[in-house]
């Protein structure tokens, strides 16, 4: 497994998440990290340890690099979290679905990353072919649709999305250190909270020629890489009448 990797409150102030490997000619990596040794991260005290699990019915995955910097994650009721971050080098946490695939969730919160690099973003693997994907709601700093060619967009959920392909290059993956592939819808105007209906996304790839495999996990993820910020953030599957996994108990493995 990898980190990474109720009703909701009204949606609030809108910011990004950060990557950090290459991202269209840039180096970024929201999504291609394993579960990760911690040993050396600083993490602030308060938060949850690194690594990834169940937790109140959902799964969800926490990672840092542990280069600089400090991070608090917390996990919350049902399909919620919290975020602190100061000086990080790179981390990446959030709550979601494994496996993850077509459906519509609702998310809202608040993330105060928006002059940081940073990202928010639904993200998630496939198997069969090796996949890497994401919905990018907000990001700050950088402009993920920079330095690549547009092969498309998508009408979704009251925006448009431009969609990017881009390749990764013996990089570390959910099936260990491999080349991949990975898919984007970069949402034009930037927000933190509203729906996602992800089946609208994964046809439209498929129509720009993009097709993915089976699904491995999917989250709602905050990123910071090289920043400072905070989020605290709710998920849930529209329609919904109970936590997509409530007879997991809670559970945390170490990151790899």
């Amino acid at each position: 497994m990898v980190s990474l990797k109720s009703l909701l409150l009204t949606a609030a102030v809108a910011v990004a998440i950060p990557l950090d490997e290459e991202l269209f000619g840039r180096s970024v990596d929201f999504g291609s990290k394993l579960p990760h040794n911690d040993l050396a991260a600083r993490q602030q005290g308060g938060g949850d340890k690194e690594g990834y699990g169940f937790h109140s019915g959902y799964f969800y995955s926490f990672w840092s690099d542990g280069s600089r910097g400090s991070v608090t994650y917390k996990n919350g009721n049902n399909g919620s979290y919290t975020s602190n971050w100061s000086n990080i080098g790179n981390w990446v946490g959030g709550k979601g679905w494994n496996p993850g695939g077509s459906k519509t969730i609702v998310y809202n919160g608040t993330w105060t990353a928006q002059n940081q690099n940073s990202y928010l973003a639904l993200y998630g693997w496939t198997r069969n072919p090796l996949i890497e994907y994401y919905v990018v709601e907000a990001f700050g700093t950088y402009n993920p649709s920079s330095g690549t060619q547009r092969k498309g967009t998508i009408q979704s959920d009251g925006g448009t999305y431009d969609i990017y392909e881009t390749k990764r290059n013996n990089q570390p993956s959910i099936e260990g250190r491999k080349s991949f592939t990975q898919f984007w819808s970069v949402r034009q105007g930037r927000r933190v909270g509203g729906e996602i209906t992800t089946g609208n996304h994964f046809a439209a790839w498929e129509k720009s020629g993009l097709k993915l495999g089976t699904h491995d996990y999917m989250l709602l993820g905050t990123e910071g890489y090289g920043s400072s910020g905070s989020s605290a953030i709710t998920v849930v599957e529209k329609g919904a009448t109970e936590r997509p996994y409530p007879n997991e108990p809670d559970s945390r493995k170490d990151n790899n």
